[in-house]
């Protein structure tokens, strides 16, 4: 706490709460080798608690964090706020696509194998981020992003019939199916994205998301 209040930059968020960021440089030594080390450190100082309660004693909690990054205090510790996330994540990496184990003792087969699950992963997220919001959104409870096993199995596993017509391939839903415009749009933004972009087709793209409804992008974005 001395050092604490010697050194560190404090601020008062509100009556009560004092807060002191700063970092200690520390060196340790291994094998012969000097490592130097930093640890970002907060200090919260409360006097009076949650309920308005003023307390004798002040209320002193004391966080660390080891780093190697140059950022500043504040970004290091925004860093490892959201922890939390980062682990659900790695969750849907190991279980949603089975990549809890990886299959050969060979370096290089699991490098392509994780490179093949890391693009799988983007991209299911993106469809899950971009299918599940929206206005022809399936309906389901307000959130900010869905688990790949919920966007697998509400977008992915969808029984259609694959048909030769035209020299075109189409894809033939059921009647009333709520993920068919989720899909053409899909198609239509893949689409658009591998056409050099121009000024005029970035006006033609405007048009097009404005004027087309989105069941009848697949035909006009999709050559023979």
């Amino acid at each position: 706490m001395i050092y604490a209040e010697k050194y560190g930059d404090w601020s008062t968020p509100h009556p009560g709460k004092r807060v002191a960021l700063f970092e200690v440089r520390d060196t340790r030594f291994l094998d012969g080798y000097e490592y130097p080390l930093r640890r970002v450190m907060r200090v919260i100082e409360r006097t009076i608690d949650k309920h308005g309660q003023h307390l004798l004693i002040p209320d002193i909690e004391i966080e660390g964090w080891w780093s190697s990054l140059e950022f500043d205090d504040e970004a290091i510790i925004a860093l490892y706020a959201d922890y939390a996330t980062s682990e659900q994540f790695h969750s849907e990496l190991k279980t949603d696509l089975n990549i809890e184990r990886l299959p050969s003792e060979k370096f290089a087969t699991n490098v392509l194998v994780l490179a093949c699950a890391a693009f799988a992963y983007n991209v299911l997220r993106w469809i899950g981020q971009t299918g599940f919001f929206g206005t022809d959104a399936p309906p389901r409870h307000p959130a900010k992003r869905r688990r790949l096993r919920t966007v697998m199995q509400e977008l992915m596993y969808v029984a259609t019939r694959l048909s030769v017509t035209g020299r075109r391939l189409k894809l033939a839903f059921g009647y009333g199916c709520r993920i068919a415009p989720r899909l053409s749009s899909f198609v239509c933004q893949i689409s658009w994205s591998l056409i050099p972009a121009t000024d005029a087709v970035r006006s033609a793209r405007r048009c097009a998301m404005r004027a087309v409804d989105p069941p009848y992008w697949l035909a006009d974005a999709v050559g023979p």
